[in-house]
């Protein structure tokens, strides 16, 4: 699997953390790629911020209901969690993985699946503003969170085996 984020530029000594290479004859500089930091995997990102909410389900609860207002995105750290969608689509999720991001993001702010816990689960949740903020200061987040959905995309494609 190839994972697109796994170099940032870096330009050192600068107030942006990053670093700044050699000048090339002519004035010209040169940036240094250098590998991201493995801390940057959305999951990690989310639990970091200070105001996440950190809390466990038991088998069969509801993380939250269709209808039910979208006000965070949601990081499942253990256990498998299901969406159903209202057409009957079942969507599973993983730990490290992400979801409700496509409610808060782009609908009319509210669930459009019930998200149940299909194991007991520890999940992480962040308010939408404070995820949209994240995003803004970690670009490369959306990248991730694209790349994740590619991959869940190319396995259902394959198998069936994550939506059925």
């Amino acid at each position: 699997m190839i994972c697109v984020p796994c170099y940032a530029v870096a330009e050192a000594g600068r107030s942006n953390g990053l670093s700044e290479g050699p000048i090339q004859p002519g004035g010209d500089r040169t940036l240094v790629a250098t590998p991201l930091s493995p801390s940057l995997a959305p999951i990690e990102l989310i639990a970091a911020q200070g105001d996440s909410d950190v809390f466990t389900l038991p088998t069969g609860a509801h993380v939250f209901r269709r209808g039910a207002r979208a006000s965070a995105i949601y990081a499942l750290r253990q256990g498998l969690v299901e969406l159903v969608g209202d057409n009957g689509v079942r969507t599973s999720y993983q730990p490290g993985e992400l979801f409700s991001y496509g409610d808060i993001a782009w609908r009319e702010g509210v669930h459009r699946s019930d998200a149940l816990a299909r194991t007991p689960v520890e999940v992480i949740r962040l308010d939408r503003l404070r995820f949209l903020n994240l995003l803004h200061n970690h670009p490369t987040l959306a990248v991730l969170l694209i790349g994740q959905q590619h991959d869940r995309l190319r396995e259902q494609r394959s198998s069936g085996s994550r939506c059925y």
